[in-house]
């Protein structure tokens, strides 16, 4: 089902252009989007609007021309974009998620990681919206993985227990919610810094740098598309079954550190990596992290649910616009 509105665009002909008015479909399934001018938010806004989804998406300091520009710390705006879409879905990816900013700023972390969330819970709850909240592999403390969605969460940094809280507060606010647990994240980023895996790239390009490397933390990296269609096979599959709520995790399968994952960029772009140094010390500086808190993905995929990219592909789609050897650029893309 699908209704229609009118929409204006430009038509050029011969000498001229003309603004004219053109009947457009309107899909019937409506989503929105909290986060949507973040790397995940982005491409998760993509998958929904290009899979026959009504999404509106928003932000906060760069959502417009775009996106709507909500303030989720505004209890009323939230209330009035909420009443006024009607979404059946809400994907809530909007959060504080560096965990150095988190214990730098506690107090301003907790309330959109916490206090919004629980609040957007239950006006998702007042209009029957199926609400997705983001989390982190970060509740757990990562001394026994794999980690069940049933297992006990001990986090080691404020920003895993607001995270932790977070999905409290949604849980008790809206009981047919879904949390969906994610490490970390890479994918086409606008600038190097919004991902942990690519700011990585400068210190491998620059290879007559030395450059240490953590290879004490395991990780695994994830693809944002990987994830944005996770979220709407889960929404699509909650749509036909209401018994799909709770807990969820997601997770890429390639277990790296970030030497690892350096040395793998640079494979892919067939640069050297003999500048790179592996440190096997735990880090002392900043927030504390888990060592290995790998996510176990079994209850997803047992409801037909996930799709993986390989790493070496996906962050070589990820990093060739930043790429500063140019002629490579040439040589492989055209």
């Amino acid at each position: 089902m699908v209704g229609r509105e009118k929409e204006l665009k430009i038509r050029f002909v011969p000498g001229r252009c003309e603004l004219v008015e053109e009947d457009v479909d309107i899909p019937s399934r409506r989503v929105l989007i909290t986060g949507a001018t973040g790397l995940l938010g982005r491409a998760v806004f993509k998958e929904f609007k290009e899979n026959n989804w009504n999404a509106v998406g928003c932000g906060y300091r760069r959502a417009q021309p775009r996106f709507e520009q909500i303030n989720l710390l505004d209890s009323i705006a939230v209330h009035d974009i909420i009443h006024d879409f009607q979404p059946h879905v809400i994907v809530h990816c909007a959060a504080e998620r560096r965990p150095d900013v988190v214990e730098s700023q506690p107090d301003a972390a907790s309330q959109l990681n916490v206090a919004a969330s629980g609040n957007l819970a239950k006006e998702a709850a007042g209009v029957g919206a199926f609400l997705i909240y983001i989390s982190t592999d970060y509740v757990f403390d990562g001394t026994s993985p794999p980690y069940k969605e049933t297992d006990v969460p001990n986090p080691l940094n404020l920003y895993g227990k607001t995270k932790l809280e977070g999905e409290k507060a949604v849980l008790e606010n809206n009981e047919g919610a879904a949390v969906l647990r994610i490490p970390v994240l890479y994918g086409e980023v606008e600038r190097l810094e919004e991902s942990a895996v690519t700011v990585m790239f400068d210190k491998v390009q620059f290879s007559n740098k030395s450059a240490n490397m953590d290879h004490w933390q395991q990780r695994f990296p994830t693809n944002v598309k990987d994830v944005a269609t996770v979220c709407r096979q889960l929404a699509e599959k909650r749509m036909l079954d209401p018994s799909v709520k709770g807990t969820f995790h997601w997770s890429g399968n390639e277990q790296m550190t970030k030497y690892e994952m350096a040395c793998a960029i640079a494979d892919a772009f067939n640069l050297p990596s003999s500048h790179l140094r592996p440190i096997t010390d735990c880090p002392v500086v900043g927030a504390l992290r888990p060592r290995n808190a790998q996510l176990d993905c079994s209850k997803l995929e047992m409801l037909g649910i996930g799709q993986r990219t390989p790493f070496r592909a996906g962050i070589k789609e990820s990093l060739w616009p930043f790429l500063i050897d140019k002629r490579w650029r040439q040589t492989v893309f055209h």
